[in-house]
């Protein structure tokens, strides 16, 4: 294997999601590793906010409310609610491309298998789909916006 091999090899690991590749001849041995980004670090901390920021808008209604018939109501029907959480970090989409309509809105009805959004991860578009049956009641993302895992995109009123 020549030089010239050698980087179009590393090209094309680079453009691939190909994390390690290795490759033995009799001569030589050669192994190639993509660099890693430290992602984990900001996985681990995205879900504290949010879980923090959760509590305080429910606190804030049940005093607006002004009755603890009407948040007792809110608090059920909030119980009641699934969400669809984003399965990786990358850029959320609502759409397929910017002159196609929106997969999703609210008040739409979804069903198991129906694609609800794009995630981007390393210009890879992985289209979402819904695991549940029902109406969508809230889009917690903004379109274009970044995600990271395991947070919230969608609230969802199960049929």
């Amino acid at each position: 294997m020549d030089f010239k091999q050698i980087q179009e090899l590393i090209k094309l690991i680079n453009k691939s999601n190909i994390g390690e590749i290795s490759v033995e001849d009799k001569e030589f041995k050669i192994t190639i590793r993509q660099k890693e980004d430290h992602i984990t670090q900001v996985v681990s901390a995205a879900p504290p906010p949010i879980q923090t920021y959760s509590p305080p808008p429910v606190a804030q209604a049940t005093v607006a409310d002004g009755g603890h018939e009407k948040s007792k109501a809110a608090e059920a029907k909030a119980d009641n609610l699934i969400t669809i959480k984003s399965p990786m970090i990358g850029t959320f989409y609502r759409k397929p491309s910017p002159d196609k309509p929106l997969f999703v809105e609210v008040g739409d009805e979804v069903t198991p298998g129906k694609v609800v959004c794009i995630i981007e991860a390393m210009k890879l578009f992985n289209e979402i789909e819904s695991e549940v049956s029902g109406k969508i009641v809230k889009i917690l993302a903004e379109d274009a916006s970044p995600v990271e895992y395991d947070q919230p995109l969608f609230l969802v009123e199960p049929n």
